[in-house]
């Protein structure tokens, strides 16, 4: 939390201890990249602090699941990879882990980060043996992650939300059928492609038994009954339907658009289902001025919810949006210069329990205060010669 532009090992060494930094910098380092500290036990000791915290202000609405990418250069560094990066927008070379964060609307806090590990990587024995990958890590996709991720969460007995999650993660059915075989409902982001089911249609029933092998049991759709995409059916909803709806204030003005709500039932691959899939609601956003809808939800959420509150939910996503940010620009996330996996997850839970340390803080404040006060006041800087990689003293 000290000021600095680089958080690694050295710099942060020379602002700590400025007469000593290569012992300091020695000692970090095996904290941070060879101590044999459980980041997951740290992690739920921040959970448990600042949790309560949170829900003094306000409950728990949501987990959200995202992740976030890191670019890095080079091949070694544990779990690298030409990959899509969110930070610069495209792929490159970068390491990605898997988050889920629980969110009130006031604040939010990662729970659970995980390193993704490409099957290139998974496959390589000398390169996870260099890099300290544990045995049992395996490969997983993405989504596969963010469903282990919740199932620890849920053994945890960590405060309840609705699972919330943008078109990456809400595209994989069997990440959508996990989280409702749980018990929790989610508000999942979706292409304008997905295929469903309009209003008052459902497939086609089985084909009639001949007689002969087995009773067909298999839901059917054929060239005049089939589904339509969800971008198709919001093109033929009526203008009436379409409402206006603010769902919280912006940094200059309120955040606004058009949305509309339709029952749906989704069609990926229930022709290989015997029963149709259960009614979900589909939400669509289409501002005014735009030719064509710009973002698509489903949700399991009970029918007799509000517009709004579907639209509140499906944006509370914005608060992990905030929580990589923060702890990239302001705590280091993204600065680790170490290659190894215990290393990535120790300097990662760390930054989470500096970052956990500032939201039950601002928790503390009024609610007239202000939202991001300056919590840690800049401590001068020694004005000896300044290591490779350290920041100049301001």
């Amino acid at each position: 939390m000290l000021p600095g532009q680089r958080k690694s090992g050295e710099p942060i060494a020379a602002r700590i201890e400025p007469a000593r930094i290569g012992a300091t910098h020695q000692s970090l380092h095996h904290f941070v990249a060879q101590a044999a500290w459980d980041d997951r036990a740290v992690l739920a000791a921040v959970r448990d602090m600042v949790l309560p915290a949170m829900q003094a202000q306000a409950p728990i609405r949501a987990w959200i699941i995202d992740d976030t990418g890191m670019p890095k250069k080079g091949r070694h560094s544990v779990g690298v990879g030409r990959q899509y990066c969110g930070q610069l927008g495209k792929q490159d070379n970068c390491q990605v882990a898997v988050s889920l964060s629980v969110a009130t609307h006031q604040a939010s806090l990662p729970v659970a980060f995980r390193l993704y590990l490409p099957e290139a990587w998974a496959g390589d024995p000398a390169r996870r043996t260099k890099a300290g990958v544990p045995e049992e890590i395996a490969f997983h996709t993405k989504p596969q992650i963010a469903l282990a991720q919740i199932r620890a969460a849920l053994a945890a007995d960590v405060p309840r939300g609705v699972v919330v999650m943008d078109a990456g993660y809400g595209a994989d059915s069997e990440l959508r059928a996990g989280i409702t075989d749980l018990g929790l409902a989610y508000v999942a982001g979706v292409q304008s492609s997905v295929s469903v089911w309009p209003p008052g249609t459902t497939p086609l029933p089985p084909k009639p038994w001949s007689g002969r092998g087995r009773p067909p049991k298999l839901i059917r759709r054929d060239a005049d009954h089939k589904p339509v995409s969800a971008s198709d059916l919001a093109k033929g909803i009526p203008a009436q339907a379409w409402q206006s709806v603010t769902w919280r204030e912006g940094s200059k003005t309120s955040l606004t658009s058009r949305f509309a709500t339709v029952r749906v039932r989704p069609a990926h691959r229930d022709y290989w289902c015997a029963q149709p899939w259960p009614e979900e609601w589909l939400l669509i956003e289409w501002p005014e001025g735009e030719k064509e809808p710009t973002k698509f939800w489903v949700s399991t959420l009970p029918e007799t919810i509000s517009v709004s509150e579907l639209v509140e939910l499906a944006k509370l996503r914005w608060r992990i949006e905030r929580d990589d940010q923060e702890l990239k620009q302001e705590l280091g996330l993204g600065h680790y210069e170490g290659r190894g996996w215990r290393g990535f997850h120790h300097h990662a839970t760390l930054c989470i329990a500096a970052y956990g340390f500032l939201v039950q803080e601002r928790a503390a404040l009024p609610p007239s205060g202000p939202d991001s006060p300056a919590l840690v006041r800049p401590r001068a800087l020694s004005q000896a010669p300044q290591p490779r990689g350290s920041t100049a003293a301001p």
